[in-house]
């Protein structure tokens, strides 16, 4: 009985997720579409032994430059990992932007976005957005709007190219269980990691450089 009760429950929190995301997931067109944008956000999700940026990764950074390039929001924020020397995702986040052509004073960088819910409450906190567009995929866009508009922020997502990456099934499990602790964690809303002084994504993205 306790395992039945403990599917439903599991159930109930992924399906209300969902539900509540659902109409704030737009298609890229829809997306370029929306006015007062401050930013477009795009999430770290790891990089290969060689340190560039992994398939997910690059299917989401080439997203939020397309959706950048459109016009609908005029700053990038990466958020990601950067808790060590060694491991660097918003780097190489910002570089692969720059590479495409956008420019660097147009990219901010949030070294401290160690998960879903603390990128939003630092985007919030720290980069002062108050509108903006979230990019990952689409198993995990629903619980980054959810927390978004949870914390304040009014946030809208778009989806990475849809393909079946490798241990997309084990990925999907565990979204289940991540949906359910966002919806408890964003009731509760502890600080992140870190805080720090205000950046607002409105100025010079410089600003995040290592060393600036």
């Amino acid at each position: 009985m306790l395992g039945i009760l403990g599917a439903v429950c599991l159930a109930a929190g992924n399906g209300y997720v969902k539900k509540y995301s659902n109409p704030k997931i737009l298609p890229t067109a829809a997306a370029a579409e929306l006015s007062g944008m401050d930013c477009i956000m795009v999430l770290g999700c790891g990089l290969r032994p060689d340190g560039t940026p992994t398939q997910m990764l690059k299917d989401r950074l080439d997203q939020g430059i397309e959706l950048y390039q459109s016009g609908a929001a005029p700053k990038l924020l990466m958020s990601g990992d950067h808790g060590r020397v060694k491991y660097d995702e918003v780097n190489t986040m910002k570089q692969y932007a720059i590479d495409q052509g956008v420019p660097s004073e147009d990219i901010f960088m949030d070294h401290a976005g160690f998960s879903t819910y603390e990128s939003m409450y630092r985007s919030r906190d720290v980069f002062q957005v108050e509108r903006m567009i979230v990019v990952t995929q689409e198993y995990h866009l629903y619980r980054a709007v959810y927390d978004g508009n949870r914390l304040g922020v009014d946030t809208y997502g778009v989806a990475a190219r849809k393909v079946r990456y490798g241990g997309q099934r084990r990925r999907d499990l565990r979204e289940i269980l991540a949906r359910n602790k966002d919806v408890l964690v964003c009731l509760c809303k502890p600080k992140p990691t870190y805080l720090g002084e205000a950046i607002p994504v409105s100025g010079n993205g410089n600003v995040t450089n290592d060393g600036e």
